[in-house]
């Protein structure tokens, strides 16, 4: 079984260690055949799955944050070959929800090792993701933590505080597969295929990344009062019982905004829009975990 391993060089916030070298050992160590591709812009990780998919490799191995694990997933949609992760970013959201080690020896041991499953897929607007999606004030931070020039879970923080302040919700319209049209607000609207954004901040606790489902998970406003709750929530994966958000489960959602909206995949800000479908494949992506 020949692996490639697809390699972020600006993932993560230690970037002084050689990660090629250390992939390099322990995959010796493990005794694989692979091969290492550093990415060199944008969108690069997808060519590069397409690939190495098309040359034969079992499985492809994302080496950084989630937008690398998205774009090496995408590039493997519809092959036969599996995605593997070692963990590289500030969130690993995908990652921590398959239970991958965090430790790159150990990710590196696993993925040369693996056992295989088939999980979900989502798209909003056309756009792939395998974590998360959502409309609204975590898009608004994805897009501002992007330019912040620094990355981590504490520059996140520090962003979402800041806009906390200003940030309202829109009026929305949401329509569930075989459901009526509800009239809402949105403060965020998020799409869950796995249980968290990163981090261990589950806004989905109940998510199954292979049921044909997304869940849902509504916070039309979020006050002083409803942030702490939400917060505490997230922390300790107890949002649904916690009266700071709703529920809800379909694998086709529409919806339309008064005002354009922000939405992001996988953490990473795509574009405004104000009509939004968002729809599950089931199945799609092969995992090597």
């Amino acid at each position: 079984m020949r692996l490639c391993f697809i390699l972020n060089p600006t993932s993560g916030t230690n970037r002084s260690q050689n990660v090629a070298a250390l992939l390099t050992e322990h995959a010796t160590a493990a005794g694989a055949e692979f091969d290492i591709m550093p990415t060199q812009y944008a969108g690069h990780a997808e060519e590069l799955a397409r690939e190495a998919a098309a040359a034969g490799c079992r499985v492809v191995v994302a080496v950084g944050g989630d937008g690398t694990v998205n774009e090496v997933a995408r590039g493997l949609l519809g092959t036969g070959a599996a995605l593997g992760i070692v963990p590289r970013g500030s969130g690993n959201g995908l990652a921590r929800h398959l239970h991958v080690p965090l430790d790159l020896p150990a990710a590196v041991r696993r993925v040369c090792r693996p056992t295989f499953q088939r999980i979900d897929a989502g798209r909003i607007n056309g756009h792939w993701f395998f974590c998360t999606s959502g409309l609204g004030f975590d898009a608004h931070v994805s897009r501002l933590f992007a330019q912040a020039g620094t990355r981590g879970l504490a520059t996140y923080v520090k962003v979402a505080l800041c806009e906390y302040r200003h940030y309202r919700p829109t009026a929305v319209q949401l329509l569930l597969e075989n459901e009526a049209v509800r009239d809402t607000h949105c403060y965020v609207l998020a799409f869950a295929n796995a249980s968290q954004y990163g981090n261990n901040a589950y806004i989905a606790p109940r998510a199954d990344i292979q049921d044909g489902l997304l869940d849902l998970c509504l916070i039309d406003a979020l006050p002083i009062w409803r942030a702490v709750r939400v917060g505490v929530g997230l922390a300790l994966g107890t949002l649904p019982t916690s009266g700071g958000a709703q529920f809800h489960r379909s694998r086709h959602i529409r919806v339309q905004a008064a005002t354009p909206l922000g939405f992001h995949v996988d953490g990473d800000y795509v574009a405004d829009a104000t009509d939004f479908e968002v729809l599950l494949e089931p199945l799609a992506l092969e995992v090597a975990v």
